[in-house]
């Protein structure tokens, strides 16, 4: 990934619709802004992210709307996808750059569905460290699944 990719992946992950601003595509930008402050508003994401820092895991399962929250993972990974591959513009880029976006977004709503189970050392990590520490294995298996299609189809 280039540097200016990587520029853009950094936005994204900041606001989706960040990085597609940058590359100068604002319809684009503009609609993943305003995607992500409706699901944000509507399933009370910045609630919740306070209840959890603040240790109120139980009150943040309940202040969240999980029919909501569903939408975030695919709007955050497709930005973030997005953005690296028009920022990518004429450059040759993988075929399978997408696999670790769309596995971390998989495994991030598999994270968020069981959030309300998951523990780490006896603790329950609810709707916002759950989701989080799924993405660190959707990105694993994406990148790891991507190597493997490229050496086979070489």
């Amino acid at each position: 990934m280039n540097k200016n990719a990587f520029e853009k992946l950094l936005w994204s992950i900041a606001l989706p619709g960040f990085g597609q601003i940058l590359n100068q595509k604002y319809i684009k930008g503009i609609l993943f802004i305003f995607l992500e402050f409706l699901i944000n508003i509507q399933s009370n994401l910045n609630e919740a992210i306070i209840s959890s820092f603040h240790g109120n895991i139980e009150i943040a399962i309940v202040q969240i709307n999980y029919r909501w929250l569903m939408f975030y993972p695919c709007l955050y990974f497709f930005s973030m996808w997005d953005a690296v591959k028009d920022a990518n513009g004429s450059e040759k880029i993988s075929p399978f750059l997408f696999l670790p976006f769309v596995f971390a977004a998989y495994f991030v709503t598999v994270g968020l569905i069981y959030s309300t189970k998951v523990k780490l050392f006896g603790i329950l990590l609810g709707p916002i460290f759950s989701p989080i520490l799924f993405v660190i294995p959707g990105v694993l298996i994406g990148l790891v699944i991507k190597k493997l299609i490229t050496m086979f189809i070489k």
